[in-house]
């Protein structure tokens, strides 16, 4: 009997050629008011990251350890906008809810990358403002070009070997229980629903894994922060306790708003889930803090504005 129901189980999953994505909206309008939103926010998206990294590469001066990982931080940003946000504007401008099997595998693996890259180069980040605050004598050689790089390599390479491993293993799961998605992108929570196994060993260990890996970065934050606070309340100019904030609360407001959307998407009580909750969230998570990232980087750094505002003025001028 066993012999019989796997291959049937296969053939249901391999019948599958494509998904429907939760629909933004059920009334016309609200459609093509959705895809002003989502175009808005994406145009700001672009623009804001678009502006980091050209005055970054630009600015001579900003060729420093923490606008080195600020620019991967703004591709990463990018990446994870052009990976949901497109999609869902078309699905709201045509009034449709498809994707097919190959854009989900490849819509999954894509955010699952520039999600994990975020998370590893802000915990990169952290260590930067670590060192140049409770190690500032050790900066050069702990912070090099050569170890900038390797660190931001590691970040992409951890962040692409976590995006095959969950998605290889979702993919291969046979699906009986339809084709309908509850987010307006790919996930692996809502793909798993499909999924005709009852128990998922193989995700749940690599899971653990991951999120043992994220906990791990998590309290490393923690504990540069504490370390961090601490030092700067031993600085005895108020100026100068003024000017260390000023370059660690950009950090540490974004670390705040990635964690906090996506431990709320990922780790509340099934009880209070609901299709418009978990909407509202992956929003959240996966779509605010990219568009916000940037401007709350420039809103504190004036080294940044001032690079930013001379890159504008120089191609007006050229113009």
């Amino acid at each position: 009997m066993v012999l019989h129901v796997q291959p049937q189980q296969m053939s249901n999953s391999s019948s599958i050629s494509h998904f429907l994505l939760l629909a933004l909206a059920d009334t016309r309008q609200l459609q093509l008011l959705h895809f002003c939103l989502l175009l808005g926010i994406s145009l700001a998206a672009l623009l804001g990251n678009g502006l980091i990294i050209s005055a970054v590469a630009c600015g001579h001066h900003l060729h420093t350890p923490m606008f080195f990982f600020l620019l991967n931080l703004a591709l990463s940003d990018l990446g994870t906008i052009c990976t949901t946000v497109p999609k869902a504007m078309h699905n709201s401008l045509w009034d449709t809810r498809d994707i097919s099997y190959t854009g989900c595998d490849a819509q999954l693996f894509i955010l699952i990358f520039f999600l994990a890259s975020e998370f590893y180069l802000l915990t990169i980040m952290c260590y930067d403002r670590y060192v140049s605050i409770c190690k500032p004598l050790h900066y050069g050689t702990l912070l090099g070009s050569r170890a900038c790089a390797h660190m931001a390599a590691a970040a992409w390479a951890s962040a692409f070997l976590t995006a095959v491993m969950h998605t290889a293993n979702t993919f291969s799961l046979p699906l009986c229980h339809g084709n309908a998605l509850g987010h307006f992108f790919c996930e692996i929570p809502q793909i798993l629903k499909l999924s005709c196994s009852n128990s998922n060993l193989r995700e749940f260990g690599l899971l653990v894994v991951t999120g043992s890996l994220g906990f791990g970065c998590f309290v490393f934050i923690v504990f540069s922060y504490v370390q961090i606070i601490r030092a700067v309340l031993r600085i005895p100019s108020q100026q100068g306790r003024h000017k260390v904030f000023s370059t660690c609360l950009p950090h540490l407001a974004v670390i705040s708003l990635f964690i906090s959307t996506a431990v709320c998407a990922y780790l509340k009580p099934p009880s209070i889930s609901s299709s418009s909750l978990d909407l509202a969230l992956s929003v959240l998570y996966s779509v605010v803090p990219p568009a916000l990232n940037t401007l709350i980087y420039s809103l504190r750094n004036q080294e940044l504005k001032a690079a930013v505002w001379r890159l504008m003025t120089g191609w007006f001028h050229k113009h």
